[in-house]
């Protein structure tokens, strides 16, 4: 038995070898030895478009849109229906705009996509026809929060973002924790509307820094850790002593903004053009392209920079790079410095 089991191992290992042979050797019949791993590079990166390829203005202008109620029976100019506002973000998301926030727009610390263009979308006044949560917690049907999010859904790279500018209490939510806390949670920007929508321009300086530090506090109270960086003026009417709006204190708390937002009715600067100014930022009404005043409104307004796309921001996709054509009329800022890169 001993004898077979021998007889058994000896001629695998003779087939072991045979095999070796044939999967290994060259045309020789020799046994070539195992080579080591070859080095796996990983595949070449993608370049960048060029700014040229991409026809890039990081010194041209960019739509800071303004809304208010979302409804189904518009009755101002400032309100709009909700397939209307559908309608126009489709627009921006086939016209390659990217929602930023107020932020980071006034600090021009966005990163966006070669060949797109930024758009900050911003909501005034907290009504619930913009956001408001369901029993399940998500935002409601037919607000204007859900159908941005449907609509960054149904466009990927189309940002789900917009700057709130709320006052009390937000979105009809006393306190404003539940709601307040969803839109932080999930990338809004939360911004000061003042506690009563006061007009600015008729209050006392007193007045004014209550206003705007009452909502400072009511907004640090309901989502503790979010940092409020923008300002809506209501009516867009600047307190008599304009740097207020921007700085001040009362009642224990400070309060400092990167951007002022006015009610405007035209494109604003690009935040690295000589001629930004964060405490003075036009906004465009979101508006079809009829009715009253509607020369200044968002669709008159799109269709401009449609059918001149050199005057639009358009992003050469390196955050650490400002591209603009050579002859532009457009002066960088002084904080562009050596960035610039002209072509």
């Amino acid at each position: 038995m001993r004898s077979a089991v021998r007889k058994l191992r000896a001629g695998a290992a003779v087939t072991a070898v045979a095999l070796l042979a044939a999967c290994g050797s060259g045309q020789s019949g020799e046994i070539v030895p195992p080579q080591p791993n070859a080095v796996v590079r990983p595949p070449d990166p993608v370049p960048r478009p060029t700014p040229e390829s991409v026809r890039a203005n990081e010194l041209g202008d960019v739509p800071v849109l303004m809304y208010h109620r979302i409804t189904p029976t518009p009755r101002s100019v400032y309100d709009r229906s909700p397939e209307d506002f559908r309608a126009e973000l489709e627009r921006l998301a086939a016209e390659d705009y990217v929602p930023v926030t107020a932020t980071e727009y006034a600090t021009g610390r966005f990163d966006i996509p070669a060949g797109k263009h930024p758009v900050v979308l911003t909501f005034d006044d907290g009504s619930i026809s913009q956001f408001t949560l369901d029993s399940a917690g998500e935002p409601a049907a037919g607000t204007a929060i859900r159908i941005l999010l449907d609509v960054a859904a149904a466009h990927p790279g189309f940002r789900p973002v917009a700057t709130c500018y709320v006052n009390n209490p937000p979105f009809e939510e006393p306190g404003g924790r539940r709601g307040l806390g969803w839109l932080h949670e999930h990338g809004f920007e939360i911004g000061n509307h003042t506690l009563d929508h006061e007009n600015l321009g008729r209050a006392s300086e007193a007045e004014v820094r209550h206003q705007i530090a009452g909502m400072q506090r009511l907004i640090a109270d309901a989502v503790p850790g979010a940092q409020v960086r923008s300002i809506a003026l209501p009516l867009g009417v600047h307190p008599d002593d304009e740097r207020l709006a921007g700085d001040g204190s009362a009642e224990g708390v400070a309060y400092h903004y990167e951007s002022v937002m006015l009610v405007g009715s035209n494109p604003a600067p690009s935040p690295w053009s000589a001629d930004f100014d964060p405490a003075n930022v036009p906004r465009i009404r979101s508006q079809g392209p009829a009715g009253q005043d509607a020369q200044y409104g968002s669709a008159v307004w799109l269709d401009k920079l449609a059918t001149d796309p050199g005057r639009r921001y358009t992003s050469d996709g390196d955050p650490d790079r400002v591209s603009a054509p050579a002859g532009g009329s457009t002066e960088p800022s002084a904080a562009v410095g050596d960035r610039l890169y002209r072509y």
